[in-house]
Formats: C-alpha cells, sequence, structure tokens
C-alpha cells in the first residue's frame, strides 16, 4: 500500500522520508559504485558541471555529476544497473506508451503525469526520448535525454545506475520488469532539477513544459466552457497535453468513487460515444501509478453503462478492461470530480505524417527589465511606458464554423528566466493594449489615456504567467512587466496564434537623452573578488570541493575584505553561513558543491548590487526605513507586520542592518517563499502541511 502524507494543494509535495544513515556500508554498494558516491559526498570530483567522460572498471559510463541525497542511501538500498537487474534488458519494449508508467516510493506523481502525457505524442516522445538507444548495439552505460529550458534544447546524459531495494527499482518502473525507458528518463529528470529528492515538490504543467517546450495554463474546471467536449477537444487537436486533479482533500486519498486527492492525473482523450440509448461524452484519464480507478459509471470493471457499447465502437476507443490506471468516464462526472486542468500548448510541428494535429503558430522573444532603462513597474506607476512593448499583429481569424463573432484566438506566457539561481521571484504580468494608429510603441501620454483590452489579474511570482484571448482582428501593443519599477531580470515572451498572426518588438523613439544611456554599472564589481578569483578562494578554503559553513566564513571573509565593502567582514557570523549553507543545500547534507556555491554567489553578487545601491549614506548598513524598498528591488514585496518582524529579529540595536545581515536576510526570505509556493499548487494562498513537515521545514532552516 502506498504511503501518503498530508499536505498542501501540491499534487505531489515534500514528503518527509524517515531519517536515513549517511553512511554508504559495503554491503549496500558495489565497489564501483561505492566508489562513485564517495567521490560525489566528499567532491573530490571535477567542479564543471560537464560531461565528465569517466569510465569504471567495467569500462561502462560512470556518472559523478549525479547528486546523490540521503533518499538513495538509506539502508537496503544498492545501485544498480539493469543488467544486474535482469538478464536481457530492453530500453523499450513493444513501443514506449502511457502504461509504460508506474509510481514507486517516490511521490512525483506530478511529473509522472507528464510523462504519460508525453508518451501519447510520439514525435514529442522521440524529441525527448532518443529511441535508438539500447543496451545491446553501442551500450556503453549511458543514455542521453534532451529538455527544453528557456528556449533551447538541453540534452542531460546520465549514467544507468538505478537506486533498488531487494533487486527491485523502488521509483519510476515499467510494469514489464524488462523495460527502463521509463526509469532512466525520471533518472535524467532528477539530474536536471537537482537530483531525485527535488522531484517530491513540482507542478506536472512544469513538467510539461520542460519536456515539450510547451506552453502551460492552469483552468478552473468550474469555469470552464459550458460545451467542455468541444473545449477538450480543440486542446487536443492542438496536440494540448492535458493534467486534472482534485485538490479537495487529504493527499493522495481515495474518494467514495476511487478518484484520488492531490494527485496528477492525464487526461488523453475526448470521445462522443455510440450507445444503444444515443451518444454520451467520455473523456479518457490515466493514473500513473498503474493501478486505482474510478469506480462509478462507465468505470473499466464496475460500469454496466459498457454492455450498451458495441464490441466494434469499444474497440475504436481502444478500451481495456483491466486495472491498469486507465478508465473512461463521462464528462459531466469530470467536472464533479476534478478540480484543477492544466493545459500545455505546443509550440513546435512535431507531427507524425498524416496527424491531425495542428499546433499554434509560435514567436519567441527574450528580453530584459533593466533599472532606470527598461524597468517601469506597473501601470499604477508613472514609469509604465518604459517597459518593453512588442507589436502584435492579429489578422486571421479562427477557423470556427460554429462561432458568429470575428475573433483570433491566442496565447501568451511570460517566463522570467533563471530566477531561482540568481535569487530572485519577481512578481510579474501581462497587459495588452490598442495599438496607437500610427506608431508601433506607446507612449507615457497614449497610456495615461488608454485602458488595456486584456491583462493578467495579478502579478503572480511564479516562473511563468500565462494570459488566454480572443480579440478582433487588429493591432495591438503587449507590455511585460514586474510589479515594481527598477527591477533588474531577464523574461522570455511567448506568443501563439493562429498562423498568418504576428509580433514584433515595439522600437522606443530615439530622443537624444535616451540614446544617451549606457548600460548600467554592477556595483558588486567593486565590492566582490572576481569569478576566477572566487574560484580561487572555494579551492583554497573548501576541502576537497565541499564547502562547510566553517569554510564559507572564511571563504567570505577574505573575500569581502579586499573591496568596498571592506570591515563588514567583521558582521559575518559563523551562524550566517550555517543558513547560507543549509538554505543552498540541494543534497540534504549541511554542505555546498562547487555547482551550489555557484548558485549561491549569484545570489550575493545581486544582492551586493540591491545593498550598495539602498546604502545611500555609505555607512555598510541598511537604515531601517531602506530596508523595505531594498528588498523590493529583489523581488520581494511584504506587508507592516513582516517589516516590523524584520526590525525586531534581523537588525541591530541601532535599528540598522549589516551587509552580512542582509544576505542572511534575503536568503531567509526567499527560500521561505519559495517552499510556501512550492506548497500552493493554484496559487490559493494557502497551503495545508504536516506536522513533521512543518518541523523538517523550520529546524532545518
Amino acid at each position: 500500500m502506498k504511503k501518503s502524507v498530508s499536505v498542501s494543494s501540491e499534487c505531489s509535495l515534500p514528503p518527509l522520508e524517515d531519517e536515513v544513515d549517511s553512511v554508504c556500508s559495503d554491503e549496500l554498494l558495489g565497489s564501483q559504485s561505492r566508489r562513485w558516491l564517495a567521490d560525489l559526498l566528499t567532491g573530490d570530483m571535477p567542479a564543471e558541471s560537464g560531461d565528465v567522460n569517466t569510465l569504471g572498471r567495467d569500462g561502462l559510463f560512470v556518472d559523478h555529476h549525479f547528486p546523490v541525497g540521503e533518499l538513495e542511501m538509506q539502508s537496503g538500498v544498492k545501485w544498480k544497473r539493469p543488467k544486474e537487474l535482469c538478464p536481457s534488458p530492453q530500453f523499450i519494449v513493444n513501443g514506449a506508451s502511457r502504461l509504460d508508467i508506474c509510481q514507486g516510493k517516490l511521490n512525483d506523481c506530478w511529473l509522472l503525469s507528464a510523462i504519460a502525457s508525453l508518451a501519447v505524442n510520439r514525435p514529442l516522445l522521440r524529441k525527448v526520448v532518443p529511441l535508438e538507444q539500447s543496451f545491446q548495439d553501442g551500450y556503453n552505460g549511458s543514455f542521453a535525454f534532451r529538455f527544453w529550458q528557456y528556449g533551447e534544447w538541453e540534452e542531460v546524459r546520465i549514467d544507468d545506475f538505478l537506486p533498488t531495494q531487494n533487486n527491485d527499482l523502488i521509483y519510476l518502473r515499467s510494469p514489464e520488469k524488462q523495460e527502463f525507458w521509463s526509469s532512466l528518463l525520471e533518472k535524467a529528470y532528477a539530474k536536471l532539477k537537482g537530483g531525485y529528492r527535488a522531484l517530491d515538490m513540482g507542478f506536472p504543467h512544469e513538467a510539461m513544459v520542460d519536456m515539450t517546450g510547451g506552453v502551460a495554463e492552469v483552468l478552473n474546471v468550474a469555469s470552464m466552457p459550458r460545451d467542455l467536449p468541444a473545449f477538450l477537444g480543440h486542446l487536443l487537436a492542438k496536440g494540448a497535453l492535458i493534467n486534472c486533479a482534485n485538490c479537495q482533500g487529504p493527499l493522495e486519498q481515495r474518494n467514495e468513487l476511487g478518484i484520488m486527492f492531490r494527485h496528477a492525473y492525464s487526461l488523453t482523450a475526448v470521445e462522443k460515444v455510440r450507445t444503444t440509448r444515443g451518444t454520451e461524452d467520455l473523456v479518457r484519464i490515466l493514473n500513473p501509478w498503474g493501478n486505482t480507478e474510478w469506480e462509478g459509471p462507465w468505470s473499466d470493471l464496475k460500469g454496466p453503462e459498457w454492455s450498451t457499447v458495441s464490441m466494434e465502437e469499444q474497440k475504436r476507443l481502444e478500451r481495456v478492461c483491466r486495472e491498469d490506471g486507465e478508465f473512461w468516464m463521462s464528462v459531466s462526472d469530470f467536472r464533479q470530480h476534478f478540480e484543477v486542468m492544466e493545459v500545455c500548448h505546443l509550440t513546435e510541428i512535431v507531427n507524425e505524417q498524416g496527424s491531425s494535429v495542428l499546433p499554434w503558430s509560435y514567436i519567441m522573444h527574450h528580453g530584459n527589465w533593466v533599472p532606470s532603462i527598461s524597468a517601469g513597474g506597473s501601470p499604477h506607476g508613472g514609469w509604465f511606458w518604459q517597459n518593453p512593448q512588442f507589436s502584435f499583429v492579429l489578422s486571421e481569424v479562427d477557423s470556427d464554423p460554429g462561432s458568429s463573432q470575428r475573433t483570433c484566438s491566442f496565447v501568451l506566457a511570460l517566463m522570467q528566466k533563471h530566477q531561482r539561481r540568481r535569487g530572485i521571484n519577481l512578481a510579474i504580468a501581462l497587459h495588452v493594449y490598442p495599438a496607437h494608429p500610427k506608431n508601433t510603441y506607446l507612449s507615457s501620454k497614449d497610456l495615461s489615456v488608454l485602458h488595456p483590452v486584456l491583462y493578467s489579474q495579478q502579478y503572480s511570482p511564479r516562473r511563468e504567467v500565462v494570459l488566454r484571448g480572443s480579440l478582433p482582428p487588429g493591432r495591438y501593443v503587449i507590455i511585460p512587466s514586474t510589479a515594481e519599477p527598477n527591477q533588474q531580470g531577464a523574461f522570455l515572451l511567448r506568443v501563439l496564434t493562429e498562423h498568418g498572426n504576428a509580433t514584433t518588438p515595439a522600437q522606443k523613439p530615439s530622443p537624444q537623452d535616451i540614446s544617451a544611456i549606457t548600460e548600467p554599472s554592477f556595483p558588486h564589481q567593486a565590492a566582490l573578488p572576481s569569478l576566477k578569483s572566487i574560484r580561487d578562494l572555494f579551492m583554497k578554503h573548501c576541502s576537497k570541493g565541499s564547502c562547510k559553513p566553517v569554510h564559507l566564513h572564511r571563504l567570505l571573509t577574505e573575500a569581502i575584505q579586499g573591496g568596498v565593502l571592506a570591515g563588514s567582514e567583521k558582521s559575518l557570523a559563523l551562524e550566517h553561513c550555517k543558513s547560507l549553507v543549509v538554505l543552498m543545500d540541494s543534497q540534504g547534507v549541511a554542505q555546498l558543491n562547487w555547482a551550489d556555491f555557484q548558485s549561491l554567489w549569484d545570489k550575493i553578487k545581486r544582492w551586493t548590487d540591491i545593498f550598495l545601491v539602498f546604502d545611500k549614506n555609505k555607512t555598510q548598513r541598511l537604515e531601517y526605513q531602506e530596508v523595505s524598498p531594498a528588498l523590493k528591488a529583489a523581488g520581494i514585496v511584504v506587508d507592516d507586520l513582516v517589516m516590523q518582524l524584520v526590525g525586531l529579529r534581523y537588525t541591530e540595536p541601532d535599528m540598522t542592518i549589516s551587509y552580512p545581515g542582509f544576505l542572511y536576510l534575503l536568503m531567509k526570505l526567499e527560500s521561505m517563499i519559495h517552499k510556501f509556493h512550492a506548497y500552493d499548487m493554484v496559487g490559493a494562498g494557502t497551503i495545508t502541511i504536516s506536522y513533521r513537515q512543518w518541523l523538517h521545514m523550520t529546524m532545518y532552516n
């Protein structure tokens, strides 16, 4: 029976595993695996993040960069290659399908539902999973997969060591014991995200974006169009991948008809089914567990309604009458038993020949918000016109014969780039305005009298905000913005339309005062060492590439001494460094490898820029009244009560915050905000966590 944990509206959140032993004994691991894990834990490995062409004693590839955490080192876990688990392993058996996915002990149904949806679209599957790989011809112990990251497809190469107990895989597996493509795909995605532990928290739509390059939006089932079958059919005809969930009850507990709460399912088809009593609209749903199905009307094993459907019709539907996790249900029951639907719109033409799928036309724009140049904040301030603008031309109307209105449908997606690595979660939004009759750019005067025809309901700190709309043919302007002005960040704007419509960056007027503006300086360059110098300090202070709090204290002390913040190191406490380490630690071992330290250093550089800008009187301390605007510049907006707590907890007796204290405060706030949003799946603003989770979250912080 599967272990369940009571958490928030997230479909699969960090369950708190039992305490584990961080030491690998000889009886747990083979000699090669033991040496591999020892290298990872001691940091005795190359520091760069690229692939390492390392061969074990058997001549097979060993991936020294896979982040092994304590979840995979508990008692009884052995890392084995598939050839140690069965005599004749196969990468794929009889074609990869949505039924090749059975969830293991990891609570990552959010990822598995995305993989199941991916398996329905064979061209996309081939994009992510090169199917020519095998355990026979050319086998060298490594497998490669591809994932989409900020507009580019990146290859992730892994070895085929998989965690097992009693010779069985403990995570994702195929019902066919000789098949391993899905298990290896899960491991590759874990490497991309920072280890298997990182898969215990996530959103199905984010996984689908990473595996398709598509645009994902979260929809409330109750607010969907009345003609839901037509709406779903339109999405599927565009090649959309769809996940759904019921977020009302305890995590992965069943309701009276078998639907599990806070658990991600895949919706793979909608059909009008012919029965002896007429027609019925049905949807096909897949539980990635590979079992536990719907038990109401039209269920596989308890649905008498199937007796009214001819065998020929059942064959057309590819109905399988067994407990395999896949089932049909009526559209009305779907409305009643599912609350949230996540839709991933495809952006690439990857159709098989003869396919009826007609995806959106897709345009992608990279951009930046630069303080004092292109970071104007929200429409409520006086600088909104400074934000980047994009000319949006709609000319091709929807080909919907059932609609009497001539409108053009589209989907806009604004993604903030690398915000986690940079320590910034900007609140972002989209606004669409009618264009000026003659110009492609809207001036401050234009925006003072115009009203948006479509806009995000609120600014959101999520990685991506999506705006769906339908407007009459015409010219419009898209403006992406942050909630506060002068916030620095990079973004990716993606526009999905019917073929024939287009967007282009709008060109600002070029008066002399604008053309004279140069790129902004970065104050941290006068306060902190260069990346090469900090790498040397890392090698000097961090034993065998492993940075513990005491090492970080020595490193930062020396780094600060050489710049304009010299003297601030006297305020740097070991307790600050302990918090910086555990809040950046991706493996739960209270130490940082070089990759983790690089992420921390990126944050420190950005936060140092902010500190130096807001330290108006150059005292190397922020006055209490300077703290709130400094937090806003970092993308963190808090209320007066939180600011009062900041004053009580993080300031010195004179109500100032030192430079090290500011770094500590930002790291604490950024980490706690990120954890909250990871639990708050649908943006409800509230979460539910267990007593044990609460202790884990607050104690290791």
